[in-house]
């Protein structure tokens, strides 16, 4: 992270997410982008994570979703946040969807705890935002995404699955009952 003492890293990623987000919004809706990243982060930091892993909360779709490189990331916020940010990254956004998200099944089987955590609140909001949507728009929510309910339940039960065996400790097991109830609201078995 910079070393100026006259701001805070906290302030700086999210003034640079704001930055890098800025003109997109949620899947079909009009939800400015930059929410889901301040949320992620919010959980972060509620959840008494390290600054280094709040910030990589903040930061962790730009290089996903945006110009921003790696690099850029590394100059700003260091090394550590950089790799968090990469580790939570879809390498090949070109590859099919399952290809993709089975790759970050695969990831999160053999990722450390930091990257669990922050690839546990990132899903946390994400099903937070689809539950949300599905109460106030029923079943349609499922035409904003790219595959429909089915693929979107397997991924969320495997990635619940995938939590569950590899979350052994604090902030991260903290936080998993959340995402399981919430997978387990929208997709009842």
């Amino acid at each position: 992270m910079k070393d100026n003492a006259n701001t805070d890293p906290l302030f700086e990623a999210i003034e640079f997410a704001v930055q890098a987000h800025a003109g997109q919004f949620r899947k079909g809706t009009s939800v400015p982008y930059i929410v889901h990243p301040i949320a992620v982060g919010r959980i972060l930091a509620v959840a008494g994570c390290a600054p280094e892993i709040v910030i990589a909360g903040f930061l962790h779709d730009t290089v996903e979703d945006t110009a921003v490189t790696p690099d850029e990331i590394r100059k700003e916020f260091g090394e550590w946040v950089a790799r968090l940010v990469c580790a939570v990254t879809e390498s090949d956004r070109s590859a099919p969807w399952r290809q993709r998200k089975q790759g970050t099944l695969d990831k999160l089987r053999s990722a450390d705890d930091d990257v669990l955590v922050l690839a546990l609140a990132d899903k946390i909001d994400n099903m937070c935002s689809i539950h949300d949507f599905l109460r106030r728009d029923g079943e349609q929510i499922w035409e904003r995404f790219n595959r429909p309910r089915a693929d979107q339940a397997w991924y969320f039960r495997s990635l619940a699955s995938c939590f569950q065996e590899r979350i052994h400790r604090a902030p991260a097991l903290d936080l998993l009952p959340d995402f399981i109830q919430s997978v387990d609201t929208v997709f009842p078995q």
